[in-house]
C-alpha cells in the first residue's frame, strides 16, 4: 500500500538569490519555524528535498500529547498545545486539531506507580490529569474490552492530522512572504570567515546569514558534511489506518496497541511500545553514546540487519557543493512497514475495540523517527559556526510539540528571549561532560 499523501504544496517558480534565513527541511518543525520567522518580518526560504511532510511528519500517530513527556519537554509542550488551539485560525487552513483526550494504560502495579510518579510533574498546571479506573475508564472507552484496570487520563491532550498540519503551516508561511521550494535539496552551507554566508542548493546558491537545519532523519548526514558532530540515529515505526468505525473518541496508549480517531472517521493504530532498529554503520559509531538509552529501552526495541545497512554504507558522507548528494538520490524516505507488527496490533486492537470488527485496514506505512541519545531534541545554535542552528532529534515527540518548537527556534534565531529554558536542548550537552540519558519522569 502507498504511504500517506500529505496535502500538496506547490513550489515557488524561482529560487530567491538572498534571504535572511534558510530553513532546511519541510517537516512540521521546519514549517513551524518558517511560519514563526516570517510572521516576525524576516525573509525566509523553506527548502525541502522532496515534498512538504513527505516523511515522518505525515507518518506519525497524530497525537498532540503532554502525557508521559520527558519532564524537560513539559514547558515547551504546554506552549505548543496553546498554539495548536489557534492554529486553524492562524493559518487559515484545517489541521484537524481536537482536544479529545488521551489515556495511558497501566499494565500492572509497577506501571500504575510509574504513571502516578509522572503525574507529579504536572501538579498545579491545571491539566485535569488524573488516574482513572472502573466506571470512569469504561465511560472513556465505551464498548471496549481492554484488560486495563488503571490508566492516566490527560483530558486536554488531543490529536491532529499529520497530512494536513505541516502543509497548512508551509502555506501560511508563504502567505506571509516566505519562499517555499520543494524537490530542491540544500547540498551544503556556505561558510565564509567562520560564519554562515549562504547555502548551496541543487538549483544554485542562496545568500543568507542564518540557517536552521530541520532535516529530521537526514540531519546527522547533512551536519556531518558541515563538520558538525550530531549524534542521531533512526528508529522505524509502523502504522495502519482503518475505514470509518463508531469507536471511542479518546485515544489510548497501552502495551498491546495505540489507537486514535481520525478526522475521516477511521483510526490510526500502531504498537504502543515496539519499534524496529535497523543496524547500520552509525549504530557502531554511536554505540557508546546510545548505550544508556539502549539499556533503558531494550524491551521496546527490535534490532535487525536489513537493506538499510547497505544503503547507508554506500552513502557518501562528504561532498562538494557541485556534487549530487544523498538527498537527491532519495527524495522521500519510504521504508517498508513491519508485517509482523501490523498483524499483531490489528489482532489486539480488533479484539479490544469491537467497533473495529466492522472496519478494515485501508492503508499501512512506516516512518523513520530521528532519535538522540537522551530522547529529547537538539534545538540549538552551533557555537563553532555563528549563524547555524539545529532543530532535530525529536525522538517520536515532534508532531505534537512542533508549533512550540517553531516558536522556540524563531526565538533563538532572532535573539528574542526564548519561550522556554534552552539549556536542556543545547547541542553542547553531548560534549560538555553532561550525563546524557532519557528521563521518563518516574
Amino acid at each position: 500500500m502507498p504511504g500517506p499523501k500529505p496535502i500538496p504544496v506547490e513550489p515557488d517558480l524561482s529560487l530567491p538569490k538572498a534571504v535572511d534565513v534558510v530553513v532546511i527541511g519541510g517537516g512540521i518543525i521546519g514549517c513551524a519555524t518558517a511560519l514563526e520567522l516570517s510572521e516576525r518580518g524576516l525573509s525566509v526560504l523553506l527548502c525541502e528535498k522532496g515534498h512538504i511532510a513527505g516523511e515522518q511528519s505525515s507518518r506519525n500517530w497524530g497525537w498532540v500529547r503532554l502525557g508521559l513527556r520527558d519532564p524537560r519537554e513539559i514547558p515547551l509542550m504546554i506552549e505548543s498545545q496553546r498554539l495548536w488551539d489557534d492554529l486553524d485560525r492562524r493559518t487559515g487552513r484545517r489541521t484537524g486539531f481536537v482536544r479529545s483526550g488521551i489515556l495511558f494504560g497501566a499494565s500492572g502495579p509497577r506501571d500504575r506507580n510509574n504513571l502516578e510518579r509522572w503525574l507529579t510533574h504536572v501538579d498545579g498546571l491545571q491539566t485535569g490529569a488524573r488516574m482513572v479506573s472502573g466506571a470512569d475508564l469504561k465511560e472513556l472507552l465505551p464498548g471496549c474490552s481492554t484488560e486495563l484496570e488503571w490508566a492516566l487520563h490527560m483530558p486536554q491532550d488531543g490529536r491532529a492530522e499529520p497530512q494536513w498540519a505541516a502543509p497548512a503551516m508551509a502555506e501560511a508561511a508563504r502567505d506571509r512572504g516566505a519562499s517555499v521550494m520543494t524537490n530542491c535539496a540544500v547540498r551544503s552551507v556556505d561558510v565564509q570567515g567562520g560564519r554562515v554566508a549562504g547555502v548551496f542548493t541543487e538549483r544554485g546558491r542562496v545568500a543568507c546569514t542564518q540557517v536552521v537545519l530541520a532535516g529530521g532523519a537526514w540531519s546527522r548526514l547533512f551536519a556531518g558534511n558541515a563538520g558538525i558532530d550530531l549524534p542521531q540515529l533512526k528508529v522505524l515505526n509502523t502504522v495502519l489506518r482503518t475505514s470509518p468505525a463508531d469507536g471511542p473518541e479518546t485515544a489510548l496508549w497501552s502495551d498491546d496497541f495505540a489507537i486514535r480517531k481520525r478526522a475521516d472517521g477511521g483510526y490510526s493504530i500502531a504498537s504502543g511500545h515496539e519499534n524496529t532498529v535497523d543496524i547500520v554503520p552509525d549504530s557502531f559509531r554511536l554505540a557508546r553514546r546510545f548505550l544508556p538509552a539502549y539499556r533503558q529501552e531494550w524491551r521496546s526495541l527490535r534490532f535487525r540487519f536489513s537493506k538499510r545497512w547497505a544503503a547507508e554504507a554506500q552513502q557518501g558522507r562528504r561532498w562538494l557543493p557541485t556534487d549530487v548528494t544523498p538527498f537527491e538520490h532519495c527524495r522521500v524516505l519510504d521504508p517498508e512497514p513491519s508485517r509482523k507488527v501490523l498483524r499483531q496490533v490489528w489482532s489486539r486492537a480488533s479484539k479490544s475495540v469491537p467497533a473495529l470488527k466492522q472496519a478494515e485496514i485501508v492503508q499501512s506505512w512506516a516512518g523513520m523517527i530521528d532519535v538522540t541519545p537522551d530522547a529529547i531534541p537538539v534545538m540549538s545554535s552551533v557555537d563553532e559556526m555563528p549563524g547555524m542552528f539545529i532543530a532535530t532529534g525529536f525522538s517520536g515527540h515532534g508532531f505534537g510539540i512542533g508549533p512550540g518548537a517553531g516558536r522556540f527556534m524563531a526565538d533563538l534565531v532572532t535573539g528574542a528571549a526564548p519561550c522556554v529554558d534552552p539549556a536542556a536542548f543545547r547541542l553542547s550537552r553531548f560534549t560538555d561532560g553532561s550525563k546524557v540519558r532519557p528521563d521518563p519522569g518516574y
